[in-house]
């Protein structure tokens, strides 16, 4: 089957996303759950539970759905039962991906912003309580999804592939239901992020001037003063994780809403439509999202750095000792 150009950089793309992805992920999940990289337990939980949700994006989004499911030939997963099931995880993945994004955030801004809150919430159990909710709503919320394919063709009573049902986009039921997903991923979740780290940056600029005010008083530097130190640890991997989510499921909100909005639509065979282009260019941005966390922890946090230098080296250390 010819590709389109933008289908042919999608077809490398998403190999490469696969092969980074995975390994990356996978190592991350096992560092961060050996503990000793310098974060509290649930902060730990939270990222384990992130990077745990953005394996998953990779395994099912990226390698069954677009790699095996599109490109090679593995009639089973065109089976439209197969395939129902598979979109259904692809969207259940997704909103946990998203999801545990936004938990991160708010157990963030919390501890940034709320002296009050923040002994009672960034806590192990509450961090354990919200990931576990968020896959049960997300798991929930995607199930009706099930039934709103429809075969694409029946071929000696076997169905093939699957399409929404006509009755999707006019039946005030499923159309209440797409709406509501729409608002739940990505819409409420991506400004939601935004509006968070807006306060917290407020909070922070606010503090930090009255401390500042506080210290010169007393004489004293604020690079000595631990608070600040803390406070800057959390506020560089807040914002390092959820600003990289921020730019890169930009393209796709974008898109969305300006489809949405106008109500444009394109035709998949019109492969040179701005509309087919932008709609290819989100996704690949959305799912680039999925393999970015272990640049993050890698880039700002020492003690993660370490380990993983120490684990990457391991092999080659083990046969170098091996040859000795």
């Amino acid at each position: 089957m010819e590709l389109a150009t933008i289908e042919q950089a999608a077809f490398i793309y998403y190999h490469f996303l696969a092969i980074f992805g995975v390994p990356a992920n996978f190592l991350s999940i096992v560092l961060l759950s050996r503990g000793g990289c310098g974060l509290s337990k649930g902060i730990t939980l939270y990222l384990v539970g992130m990077t745990t949700a953005d394996l998953l994006v990779i395994i099912f989004n990226v390698i069954i759905y677009y790699i095996l499911g599109y490109y090679l030939p593995f009639p089973a997963l065109r089976y439209t039962s197969v395939m129902r099931i598979n979109e259904v995880i692809n969207y259940m993945v997704v909103d946990c991906s998203v999801w545990f994004t936004v938990a991160f955030t708010v157990d963030r801004f919390v501890l940034i912003c709320c002296q009050e809150l923040r002994e009672k919430y960034c806590r192990e159990n509450t961090a354990a309580v919200v990931l576990v909710t968020v896959c049960v709503v997300s798991c929930f919320k995607n199930i009706p999804l099930y039934f709103a394919f429809e075969p694409d063709s029946i071929i000696n009573n076997v169905e093939w592939g699957v399409h929404f049902k006509p009755t999707y986009f006019t039946l005030p039921g499923w159309v209440t239901y797409d709406w509501l997903d729409t608002l739940f991923n990505p819409l409420l979740p991506y400004f939601l992020i935004i509006f968070l780290n807006a306060l917290t940056v407020k909070h922070i600029l606010m503090a930090n001037r009255t401390r500042r005010a506080l210290q010169d008083q007393r004489n004293s530097k604020s690079s000595d003063d631990p608070e600040m130190q803390s406070r800057r640890k959390s506020i560089i991997l807040l914002f390092s994780i959820s600003g990289t989510f921020i730019v890169l499921w930009m393209p796709y909100v974008v898109f969305f809403l300006i489809s949405r909005i106008t109500g444009s639509l394109y035709n998949p065979a019109q492969n040179s439509d701005p509309l087919f282009i932008a709609d290819y260019t989100g996704d690949m941005f959305q799912l680039l999202s999925s393999c970015t966390n272990t640049c993050v922890y890698a880039l700002t946090q020492t003690k993660f750095r370490e380990k993983l230098r120490n684990a990457i080296m391991y092999p080659f250390s083990a046969i170098i000792r091996y040859v000795k």
